[in-house]
C-alpha cells in the first residue's frame, strides 16, 4: 500500500458507497427506492468513514482534490505531491462510479428518468442559477476544509507520532464523518453538496462513457470543480490569517 494506492482505493470506496446510496434511493424498483434525503446524507457520511478508515494511515485520506489543495495552500502538505494525489482521487472516483453502474445495472436499464440516472453519478442544482450554485459549493467546501484544519492540527498529530500524515485520517475517521453528515443535512439541499471535484467530475466522466442514456450536463460540471477549490483556498487563507 502506497499513498497513491490508498487514495485510489479510499476514493473508490467513497464513491461506491456514496453514489451507491443515491442509486438505491432514486433508481426504479430498488429496495431503498424513495427512502429520502436522510438516508442519502447518512450513507454519504458513513462512506467517508469507510474511505478514511482505509486510506488514513497511509495517505492521510484526503480523498478530495479540494482538501489536497487546501492543505497545500495552508502549508500543511507538499505542492509536489498534489498532482499525484489528485490523479489517484480521479482514478478512484472513476472506478467507484463504474462499480455503482455495474452493481445497479439492471435498475439503470428499467429507470426511464435520465435525471435520476445522472444523479447516481454527479450532482445537479435544485434551482439552476450559476451565482447561487457556485456560492453553495464554495461555502459547503469552506466549512469542510476549515474544520478539517482543526481536526488535523500537526501539534495534535505530533504528540502521537512524529511521522504522522496530516490529513483527514490523522485523528480518526469519526469527526469528519459527522462533519460531512451535517454539511449534507444543512447545506446540501441546493446543489447536492459535491464539495469534492473527484466526487463529481470523475463519475460524470464515467456517465458519459458508460451506456447510460441521457446528458452528462457538462454545462454545469465546472461549478462542482471550481466551487470546492475556491472554498478550500478561502478556508486555507483564513486559517493562515487566524493562526
Amino acid at each position: 500500500m502506497t499513498p497513491f494506492i490508498a487514495e485510489v482505493i479510499g476514493t473508490m470506496l467513497l464513491i461506491l458507497l456514496g453514489n451507491g446510496v443515491v442509486a438505491n434511493v432514486v433508481l426504479k424498483d430498488t429496495k431503498g427506492n424513495n427512502s429520502g434525503w436522510i438516508v442519502i446524507t447518512t450513507a454519504w457520511a458513513l462512506a467517508v468513514f469507510v474511505g478514511v478508515t482505509v486510506a488514513g494511515p497511509v495517505s492521510g485520506a484526503h480523498l478530495n482534490p479540494a482538501v489536497t489543495i487546501g492543505l497545500a495552500a495552508a502549508g500543511k502538505f507538499s505542492w509536489d505531491l498534489v498532482p499525484t494525489y489528485i490523479a489517484a482521487q480521479m482514478i478512484g472516483g472513476m472506478l467507484g462510479a463504474f462499480l455503482v453502474w455495474l452493481f445497479h445495472k439492471d435498475h439503470f436499464a428499467i429507470t426511464e428518468d435520465e435525471g435520476a440516472k445522472l444523479a447516481c453519478f454527479s450532482t445537479s442544482p435544485a434551482i439552476r442559477k450559476v451565482s447561487s450554485n457556485l456560492i453553495s459549493e464554495i461555502i459547503g467546501t469552506f466549512v469542510l476544509v476549515f474544520v478539517i484544519f482543526h481536526f488535523s492540527d500537526p501539534s495534535i498529530a505530533l504528540q502521537v507520532d512524529p511521522n504522522a500524515k496530516v490529513g483527514l485520517g490523522s485523528v480518526g475517521a469519526i469527526p469528519v464523518t459527522f462533519l460531512v453528515w451535517v454539511i449534507g443535512l444543512s447545506l446540501g439541499g441546493t446543489t447536492g453538496y459535491a464539495i469534492n471535484p473527484a466526487r463529481d467530475l470523475a463519475p460524470r466522466i464515467m456517465h458519459a462513457i458508460l451506456p447510460v442514456k441521457g446528458s452528462s450536463d457538462w454545462s454545469y460540471a465546472w461549478i462542482p470543480v471550481l466551487g470546492p477549490i475556491t472554498g478550500a483556498v478561502i478556508a486555507a487563507l483564513l486559517f493562515i490569517m487566524l493562526k
